[in-house]
């Protein structure tokens, strides 16, 4: 009786001991923000942008998951695309938030060129296991129809091409309002604090869906 009483404790412990190395080895999920000024707090006190809110959420909603916040202001997709690879190999990420594209826009930078980026950062992130949701943006109506149109296209093409998932606007209910400055800083240009949890609730449901 001893002896199977023992045999039987220690089968309990050799499985929990099992389980809880199980847990431990599990990967949590490392989510790498790649963005511009619009992710990166600008203007903004520090913990009040739509990343910020991010890891709010996820702790909210008893998501375990590292958020890694490597936004630059004035980043293009060019700077972008530079920067990921050493960003890859060092936080190894399970997901990978591009945001950029916006400063793309207001150089005039050719859009085969943004398009090319976009694709390479979404392959390269891919290519090292990482699940990629691409940010787009739109630009103002002065800009001109014909590539306005083309440049929000871009996000949604470069997506579709990579199996990879998309938002289609960041600034929506932001820039689209009827009073278009409202949730703006003075520049007219960076989203003040209170617009920031619009940004993230566009981003939130398409980001949940590729979450454990």
């Amino acid at each position: 009786m001893g002896s199977r009483g023992w045999r039987r404790r220690h089968f309990i412990a050799a499985g929990l001991a099992g389980s809880y190395a199980g847990l431990a080895g599990a990967a949590v999920p490392l989510i790498l923000v790649v963005g511009d000024s619009l992710s990166a707090e600008y203007g903004l006190k520090r913990g009040t942008g739509w990343v910020a809110l991010l890891e709010q959420r996820l702790a909210r909603e008893k998501i375990t998951a590292q958020v890694v916040n490597a936004s630059i202001s004035g980043d293009t997709t060019s700077g972008g695309r530079a920067r990921l690879p050493a960003l890859l190999r060092q936080h190894k990420p399970s997901h990978v938030i591009i945001e950029l594209g916006g400063n793309d826009a207001l150089r005039g930078l050719p859009l085969p060129m943004t398009e090319e980026n976009l694709s390479q950062m979404t392959v390269a992130a891919q290519k090292a296991g990482a699940r990629v949701l691409l940010v787009g943006m739109q630009v103002p109506p002065n800009y001109g129809t014909d590539y306005g149109e083309r440049f929000a296209g871009l996000f949604a093409k470069v997506a579709r091409q990579h199996k990879a998932a998309v938002v289609p606007f960041l600034l929506k209910g932001v820039a689209d309002g009827p009073d278009p400055t409202r949730l703006f800083q003075p520049d007219r240009i960076h989203p003040r604090e209170e617009a920031h949890p619009i940004m993230l609730n566009n981003v939130w449901p398409v980001l949940r869906g590729l979450l454990p």
